[in-house]
């Protein structure tokens, strides 16, 4: 008789040339991914041989009842860590049956400004720094805490190892691996300051990559969180007091940032961000206010400071930038709730094609 694990393990390489395809989107909070599978006839290399597809918008807050279509655009594939084999994880966009982008379709204005000939001309790299809690299913309170209690005050647990320390690596480690079997450009992870909270890294990607890359990434993590029994986090604060929040700081730079004399295009970029400073705010995050109080490793939401090395500061430039002359800059204002779309477009449109009056 075989096992339900049995089952799970199958690989259809061996029995068939059919494939499965994920199709995942993000939903109508603009935060929470959907996703759901349908047989192709043979393996898929690119995002153009997928037929589009639709779900049902009103289940997911995106279009009413009595016109509730909404259309699939597949746009970028990845392979599946979990079915493994020729399956395929597809993001997708969403439009209407007219071809409209759905308002919650962030990736469309963001392929437009990637690819400005002026904005595709600077290859903009990022290198996204996604932090998270892990919480515990039923109370909702982070894994490795005393149910209604709280542990030893921050310190001993960034970058930790040790049982009374780090809490849910296994976890993390097969995010990890998953995330480079499937093809991101997943570059690190941490523990962090806060105990239960983590960091992955995507990056260096180039456009409109970083998006889709951190997307997957994020429901990579939630169907291994799904699977492990506890909840994904991107609360920005998600306790309160004397406790580190969650960021996503966004690693920056151009081709003529990592050029020679980019230090002066770098010095240029930050003062144009600094110019607009409330409207990067208002779309860097909900919540944002609770985590960017000027304490714990952060500025002050309606002040803009940047500095070298200043972990405080709005945005950081690091000394190796510094000593070079060239390079890169962390935006650190972002909260991890973030929709990278809008974030690394936004960047990108400020500082290549906005200009000041």
């Amino acid at each position: 008789m075989a096992l339900l694990t049995d089952l799970i393990k199958l690989n259809l390489s061996d029995y068939t040339e059919k494939i499965i395809a994920e199709y995942i989107w993000v939903g109508g909070s603009g935060v929470d991914l959907r996703s759901k599978a349908r047989t192709l006839s043979g393996p898929v290399t690119d995002p153009s041989q997928l037929p589009k597809w639709n779900y049902d918008g009103s289940s997911t807050g995106q279009a009413p009842g009595e016109d509730s279509e909404v259309i699939l655009y597949p746009q970028a594939i990845f392979k599946d860590p979990f079915r493994k084999g020729n399956n395929i994880l597809v993001m997708c966009d969403c439009y209407t049956p007219q071809g409209e982008p759905i308002p919650t379709n962030k990736r469309h204005n963001a392929a437009k400004i990637f690819s400005n000939p002026a904005v595709a001309a600077e290859e903009a790299w990022f290198g996204i720094e996604q932090e998270y809690t892990l919480l515990q299913k039923d109370v909702k309170w982070p894994i490795g805490w005393p149910i209604g209690g709280y542990p030893g005050p921050q310190g001993p647990y960034y970058c930790s190892a040790g049982a009374d320390k780090a809490f849910g690596r296994d976890v993390v480690d097969a995010h990890y691996k998953a995330c480079l079997y499937a093809g991101i450009d997943i570059s690190g992870i941490n523990g962090e300051v806060m105990p239960g909270q983590w960091e992955f890294q995507v990056g260096p990607c180039v456009g409109i990559s970083a998006g889709d890359q951190l997307w997957v990434a994020r429901y990579v993590l939630e169907r291994i969180t799904e699977m492990a029994g506890v909840v994904l986090s991107l609360d920005p604060k998600p306790i309160q007091g004397d406790w580190n929040g969650a960021g996503a700081h966004t690693n920056y730079s151009t081709k003529s940032m990592r050029s020679d004399g980019g230090y002066g295009v770098i010095k240029e970029a930050i003062e144009k961000l600094g110019r607009r400073h409330k409207e990067h705010i208002a779309a860097y995050g909900e919540g944002n206010e609770r985590r960017l109080t000027g304490r714990h490793e952060t500025a002050d939401i309606d002040t803009f400071v940047w500095g070298v090395a200043n972990r405080g500061a709005s945005i950081r430039v690091g000394r190796d930038t510094e000593k070079s002359g060239k390079g890169y800059f962390e935006d650190r204002r972002p909260a991890s709730n973030m929709d990278p779309y809008v974030v690394t477009s936004m960047i990108a449109e400020t500082t290549i094609l906005w200009k000041p009056t």
